[in-house]
């Protein structure tokens, strides 16, 4: 990897590329760190801190202290991206790294400062904060860096974000009778380095800003370019299709596949730390990055089909094998779509894909939910006949409304597949994908669009 940046617009020649990218890493592998023991230690907090304040409703206010992280990420990412420039990237990333010391020392102490559930609301909340500038500022700084290699790069970068979730569920497993306390600490360490390795270091301009497209500019190519429009709706369903089916996986699965499900998530983020980095050859075997798309988005739908069917661990990890090659390059290859089609939307753009992201997990989650349970009570004939249920009828219930929560998911995939597939086939129509350039951006029709 080179250590400069002398080629890419924004850059001085004084940055070296090598820290900055490893720093890059490092919040990324934060961020997932973070997220997978957020919900490791949540059956922790809800028994020792949640229980006692409201026995009957311990359950709601977990879920709203997990939840405040979402609203967190996606707030930061929106106001983080929108910024970014005026801020700087790099004090962006101090600030996710004070977010994600401070977020974590708030929930660890949170039963010895005050009110538990504020502090521990406050502390998520924080957390969440650190995600979003992490995202806000990581994306478009792989983009100034390598402005010609878009999608191997940020798919190189985005798997540390597994290897975080990896680590989490490795860290929740073996270190689960220390405390929860002990266990969330640990993300300090990478948290605090972020901090330590962006001292002294000199980061590039975004690519938009360098390249003379103003902030305004910046504004006016939503309407100038309204099938950005389009890519976001489908970044909400690409999303749906790789986070939501694994915060759902440890929850349904467990009951079908006789292991427990959180080691299919394990094992799907070991698969996706090592493919990301070959993303760079497949979009050349392929031919352009729309190829990937909707070769992924294929296998997704099939995968999300095929994991509820699995009653076996053997079957289990089948199944999790053709849904993980699935959303292995989903989200980090939407990014880089965008970017490269639409340079003069620059960090707003790609900001804006990763808050469709983030949203989307908000309203599908609880939706999958309101399916799973439905399913259930309809399977049993009602919540009176559910509740009389033996072990055996128990499971196979709780197997065929899995089966019927996945199906649902899997519609979201399977329609992209289409939505893709017509993208791929206009490019190939048109002469191909070609990367846009700002200065090519520049002399084309303001209201020309693709």
């Amino acid at each position: 990897m080179s250590s400069r940046t002398a080629d890419a617009p924004g850059t001085t020649g004084d940055e070296p590329t090598s820290k900055i990218f490893l720093i890059g890493c490092v919040a990324l592998f934060t961020a997932g760190l973070s997220f997978s023991l957020r919900g490791a230690i949540a059956g922790g907090i809800e028994a020792e801190i949640l229980s006692k304040i409201d026995a009957p409703n311990s359950a709601r206010l977990t879920g709203q202290v997990l939840g405040i992280a979402f609203t967190g990420f996606a707030l930061t990412l929106f106001l983080g991206s929108v910024f970014l420039d005026r801020i700087g990237m790099g004090r962006s990333l101090v600030l996710a790294s004070l977010c994600f010391t401070g977020g974590t020392l708030l929930a660890v102490f949170a039963d010895r400062i005050g009110s538990s559930y504020t502090w521990l609301w406050a502390g998520y909340l924080l957390s969440g904060l650190g995600w979003g500038f992490v995202e806000a500022s990581t994306n478009p700084l792989v983009t100034a860096l390598y402005p010609d290699d878009k999608t191997h790069r940020l798919n190189v970068v985005h798997a540390w974000w597994p290897a975080g979730v990896l680590t989490g569920g490795v860290v929740g497993g073996a270190l689960g009778g220390l405390g929860w306390q002990i266990q969330f600490s640990l993300v300090m360490l990478p948290a605090m380095m972020i901090g330590f390795l962006c001292i002294g270091t000199p980061f590039p301009r975004t690519e938009r800003a360098a390249q003379g497209v103003a902030w305004g500019d910046m504004w006016r190519e939503i309407p100038r370019r309204p099938m950005f429009l389009v890519w976001w709706v489908c970044m909400f369903l690409t999303a749906a299709s790789e986070l939501a089916p694994g915060q759902w996986i440890d929850f349904t699965l467990t009951h079908t596949v006789g292991m427990r499900g959180i080691w299919l998530l394990v094992y799907v983020s070991l698969m996706m730390f090592v493919f990301r980095h070959f993303a760079g050859a497949v979009v050349h075997r392929l031919g352009s990055p729309i190829a990937l798309l909707t070769f992924s988005v294929t296998l997704a739908a099939i995968g999300l089909m095929l994991l509820p069917r699995a009653t076996s661990p053997v079957m289990g990890l089948l199944a999790a094998t053709v849904w993980g090659f699935g959303v292995c390059f989903l989200w980090p290859t939407m990014l880089a779509n965008v970017s490269e089609r639409y340079p003069r939307g620059g960090e707003l753009f790609i900001g804006l894909m990763g808050v469709a992201g983030a949203l989307s997990i908000q309203f599908v989650l609880p939706a999958l939910g309101a399916i799973f349970d439905r399913a259930k009570v309809d399977l049993a004939g009602s919540e009176s006949a559910f509740a009389a249920l033996e072990a055996d009828e128990l499971q196979e219930v709780l197997r065929q409304a899995a089966q019927v929560s996945f199906e649902t998911n899997a519609i979201l995939p399977a329609v992209l597949i289409f939505v893709f597939g017509a993208i791929w086939l206009y490019d190939r129509a048109h002469g191909g994908y070609r990367p846009e350039t700002l200065e090519g951006a520049r002399r084309r029709s303001p209201a020309g669009d693709r």
